[in-house]
């Protein structure tokens, strides 16, 4: 595949209504390496996940509360995955945004481009009156001491250039009741003494991801410094091929 040209920082925007775990995973590590190769404009995958619990690089086992046969009632997938962070919960109801971004070594700041995110959020919030902020000791956005979205995320080093390509993102809380439905099975991030809330929870209005999506592409932009040169809405996303 040939190399594409960029006169300015492109950005492609995909939204996929649903999307099992493994599949998105295997979707995101194709296009890393395309990424990488520069054979892709870096991209924004906005989508919602089938029931799925995801265990990051630092696992705790003993925070998934569910026995496999209660994983299986619930129909609830289980992954163990290379992005940052403990457990987590993803599944209908929630936005949840993959940048796959290139970051170049020089003057690379790993923690700003963590806090970056948290900011999309926090600024998306505002234009609802919602006072989106951090804990220090803890990624994500909280709303007091509830977390309305979770943050981990991977950097993978450029093969063909200097610097590292990032891969999984965050995860918004947009329907109510979100966290009795998943995070309940769980300690959510490892972290006991907090809970989880939704926009919905917070508000009252019923948001549907794809419109999250739409409004928060905008502040992704902007805050990353991107020209949106493509957006569409993916019903059934091309092949991802394996990482072999």
């Amino acid at each position: 595949m040939a190399k594409i040209e960029q006169t300015s920082r492109a950005l492609d925007a995909r939204y996929i209504p649903l999307i099992g775990y493994a599949e998105a995973w295997d979707l995101q590590k194709a296009y890393v390496k395309e990424i990488d190769k520069e054979e892709r404009c870096e991209t924004l995958l906005l989508l919602q996940h089938s029931p799925t619990y995801t265990l990051g690089t630092d696992r705790h086992p003993e925070h998934l509360l569910l026995d496999e046969e209660q994983l299986k009632n619930r129909g609830i997938a289980v992954f163990e995955i290379d992005r940052g962070g403990d457990i987590t919960y993803h599944g209908p109801g929630q936005l949840v945004g993959y940048p796959l971004l290139y970051l170049e070594a020089a003057n690379l700041d790993l923690h700003g481009y963590l806090r970056d995110l948290e900011q999309v959020i926090i600024d998306w919030l505002a234009q609802y009156g919602i006072v989106g902020g951090r804990k220090d000791e803890y990624t994500g956005v909280w709303v007091g001491d509830l977390k309305i979205a979770a943050i981990g995320v991977k950097f993978n080093k450029a093969r063909s250039r200097r610097g590292f390509v990032t891969s999984h993102g965050f995860a918004l809380n947009l329907k109510a009741g979100i966290g009795s439905e998943g995070f309940q099975g769980i300690v959510p991030c490892g972290i006991s003494q907090y809970g989880v809330t939704s926009f919905e929870d917070l508000t009252g209005i019923g948001m549907e991801p794809e419109q999250a999506a739409a409004e928060l592409l905008p502040h992704f932009c902007r805050r990353f410094g991107y020209e949106l040169t493509t957006s569409e809405r993916l019903e059934h996303p091309a092949d991802a091929g394996d990482d072999n």
